[in-house]
């Protein structure tokens, strides 16, 4: 199949049978939403950047064995794919200006590509064959698949088959010939409903006794037994209810959905791991480095629209030439630019496997993700800062329109000669949207706890830190043991 594109993408999601609810209601067609079928164009934006005339080529590339296929749904061969796939996803976020929603399971593909080749060596199992086996289908069918690992973990401080209900990490519950059976629920699902596949992990590192918990597998979204709940956002009823000028952003967004699996059966020849508790947290460290890497493309390029929205604001204001203004967009910049350069960073350290892929250098993915955790929410500051009280106090879009008070409103929310009062509007909603709204769900909150808390970064950054090196040069230098 040739690869899809954004309404070919849309069109293969209508028609499915979809067990999901918003706001207590059932969702019929998610494409139709007015709140998912947002998210639903922010994925389509991926599929039409491959006829892009100037970013074509890093939306697509091509296989070892000669396919040209979506980026998205590629195995990184070298570390110039690495850097590619940074580049892209900054594209895309200042393209959309929200989660385009692909990174999660691009990020599990690439962690289980070599786990699954690693556990065959050792093990000599043929997990590493099947999965090549549905990666060729993903590949062929330009899909989107939806990455679930995190569960829902209930009391933190017992482990999985401690807690009072054992479904609260999704586990093996029966086996069959030809099949497992599986329970349990994935939060924080990010674009549950806009994708085709979902690929399940193990949340973290198992131990011996945990062996029905180490299960990954991929499985398509419409499976019976699967179900989403999908999450609020603050002004999610923007979407359903008020006029475009009042949502920030018109064209795009993303969701996220509590995905459960009520007693579904998994065909063994789609299973990546049953019991191979040894190889669960490898699993989970590698996609979770892959995962930090990727925040260092999409939320510098989100980060560029609300940067330009913050410029367009002070220069409403009548105060773009300000010397403190010039100085709060510099550090703006500073701040994106140092996220983005650390995705680069373990992108070009990334280093060959014996999968014959390539993965990120570790490290520097948890120094990217560590400052994804701090640096979005002081460029938000400071966008609050250049926009004024108004991103705050602003009045609706219908009263803009009323007869009554729409005069009065276009006369005192007038800004610099030459912009509209609604131009002005529409800024200052892109800026609300994106720190206060819908749109910060993704920016800020993510930024903190998606691909792990700020303490999960640190774990790792401590655990890898190359201090002994260091401690070396330090006595070299200082002299120690020299006479």
């Amino acid at each position: 199949m040739a690869l899809k594109t954004g309404s070919e993408y849309l069109a293969s999601l209508r028609g499915r049978e979809l067990t999901a609810y918003f706001l207590g209601e059932r969702v019929e067609e998610a494409v139709d939403h007015p709140f998912i079928g947002l998210s639903a164009r922010s994925v389509a934006a991926t599929y039409d950047l491959t006829g892009h005339r100037e970013h074509g080529r890093l939306a697509t590339t091509v296989t070892p064995g000669g396919r040209t296929v979506n980026r998205f749904t590629h195995i990184h061969r070298s570390a110039t794919n690495l850097v590619d796939k940074v580049k892209l996803q900054r594209i895309l976020g200042r393209a959309t200006g929200a989660c385009f929603q692909r990174c999660v399971g691009w990020d599990a593909l690439n962690a289980l590509f070599i786990t699954t080749h690693e556990m065959d060596e050792k093990l000599g199992t043929g997990y590493h064959r099947r999965f090549q086996a549905f990666l060729e289908h993903v590949q062929e069918e330009d899909l989107v698949c939806q990455g679930a690992m995190t569960d829902v973990k209930g009391d933190r401080s017992a482990r999985p088959g401690a807690q009072e209900d054992r479904d609260l990490y999704l586990r093996v519950i029966g086996r069959g010939a030809d099949h497992l059976v599986v329970r349990g629920a994935k939060a924080h699902q990010t674009g549950a409903l806009c994708s085709h596949e979902i690929i399940v992990m193990p949340t973290l590192a198992l131990r011996e006794d945990e062996e029905e918990y180490a299960i990954a597998f991929a499985i398509p979204a419409t499976t019976p037994g699967i179900s989403h709940v999908v999450g609020r956002q603050v002004g999610d009823q923007r979407c359903l209810y008020d006029p475009l000028l009042d949502r920030g952003n018109a064209c795009f967004g993303g969701h996220e959905a509590l995905t459960v699996f009520d007693d579904v059966r998994v065909p063994l020849d789609r299973v990546f791991m049953a019991g191979e508790v040894a190889h669960s947290g490898r699993l989970v460290e590698r996609f979770a480095a892959f995962h930090r890497q990727s925040y260092g493309g999409c939320k510098a390029g989100v980060g560029d629209v609300l940067i330009g929205a913050a410029a367009l604001a002070a220069e409403h204001n009548g105060v773009a030439g300000a010397a403190h203004v010039r100085d709060k967009l510099v550090e703006m910049v500073h701040l994106n630019e140092t996220i983005y350069s650390c995705g680069l960073a373990c992108s070009l350290e990334g280093r060959l496997t014996p999968a014959g892929s390539y993965m990120v250098d570790p490290l520097l993915a948890n120094v990217c993700k560590h400052n994804v955790t701090r640096l979005p929410y002081e460029i938000a500051r400071l966008a609050q800062d250049l926009a004024g009280g108004l991103v705050c106090t602003l009045p609706s879009a219908r009263d803009l329109e009323h007869p009554l008070t729409g005069p009065v409103l276009r006369k005192y929310l007038k800004g610099v000669p030459g912009v509209t009062v609604e131009d002005r509007m529409r800024v200052l909603r892109l800026i609300e949207h994106l720190t206060l709204g819908r749109g910060a769900a993704s920016y800020l909150p993510e930024s903190l706890h998606g691909a792990g808390s700020p303490q999960a970064q640190r774990v790792v950054i401590a655990r890898t830190a190359p201090l002994e090196e260091c401690k070396q040069a330090a006595r070299v230098l200082a002299g120690m043991g020299i006479s």
